[in-house]
């Protein structure tokens, strides 16, 4: 981890969109932070997402980060890890804003990711190195999601989530509401749903996020084309396939039912699971739950 600086709202360089907000904190800064970031959309929602909303949280972060628009999330699993990792696929700038300490990284499985959003944009925090990851701080981080945006886009959430506090903070700073419709019967999409009857912008593209946005703003968003390297084509080994053909790309399994059906030993399950992650074919869910990776066209 590179050395962390700390900014208040007097110092040039701190976040302009925040420091317009109420009582804005001092920020712990690891990475660099640029006047570009002014162009930021926050993507929050759920931990326990579907594999719909890791497909819709990659495919706008990346839509939007290929065009201009810095990514802010806040780490957590599911669809914030979902924004962060289509930002850096396009090849654009993530912020990540932590509930520990600018020291800590929480969860532990995102230590990785965490370094690769340092390197390509900003780790930040409000919170005091050494800091661990108390229930109490993730409502204030949550705050500062918002006023690190022009807008918040909610993915999936419960009625009780975490991303519909960022929203409703999103609207005290009189920023922009989006959210992303679910299936009716679905828990994850009664938070999306209940702000889209109070109000909240419907999404169905970058492109329904980036109409609603500031005319200054609006006027900078690249049309530039999306280029997502897909995964390097290879024939996949005998231990590959038989995991493969134990998944699907909508019903996240277990890795006791892969281990079940694909006649393996776990550890070999194990390994190949890692190998495919790392090549782009299956992800991982909370819960070690894993699903198979659509393919995603591209586009010159």
């Amino acid at each position: 981890m590179s050395t962390s600086r700390v900014l208040t709202v007097v110092d040039a360089d701190y976040p302009a969109l925040l420091a317009a907000t109420s009582s804005p904190p001092p920020l712990w800064v690891s990475g660099t932070l640029l006047d570009s970031d002014g162009l930021a959309i926050a993507i929050v929602g759920a931990r326990r997402a579907t594999p719909y909303g890791v497909e819709i949280a990659e495919r706008l972060a990346a839509d939007l980060a290929a065009r201009g628009a810095t990514i802010v999330s806040g780490l957590a699993r599911g669809i914030d890890t979902a924004a962060h990792r289509g930002a850096l696929a396009a090849g654009g700038r993530t912020i990540a804003v932590l509930g520990t300490g600018i020291d800590g990284r929480y969860p532990p499985e995102n230590r990785a990711l965490a370094d690769e959003i340092e390197a390509h944009g900003a780790l930040v925090s409000q919170f005091s190195p050494g800091m661990p990851a108390y229930a109490g701080n993730f409502p204030m981080r949550n705050r500062t999601i918002a006023g690190l945006a022009l807008g918040i886009v909610v993915v999936e959430a419960g009625e009780r989530s975490g991303a519909l506090i960022t929203a409703g903070a999103a609207a005290d700073f009189g920023r922009e509401v989006f959210a992303v419709p679910g299936r009716i019967t679905s828990e994850m999409a009664r938070g999306p749903h209940g702000l889209l009857r109070d109000g909240a912008t419907l999404v169905r593209s970058w492109m329904d996020i980036v109409q609603e946005l500031p005319s200054s703003w609006r006027s900078v968003v690249s049309d530039a084309a999306i280029v997502i390297d897909a995964p390097a084509p290879h024939a996949p080994t005998t231990d590959e396939s038989a995991v493969l053909a134990t998944l699907t790309a909508d019903e996240p399994q277990q890795i006791e039912h892969v281990i079940a059906h694909c006649g393996l030993a776990p550890s070999r399950v194990g390994a190949t699971l890692v190998s495919l992650e790392l090549a782009g074919h299956v992800r991982q869910l909370e819960g070690q739950r894993w699903v198979a990776v659509r393919a995603r066209p591209r586009r010159a």
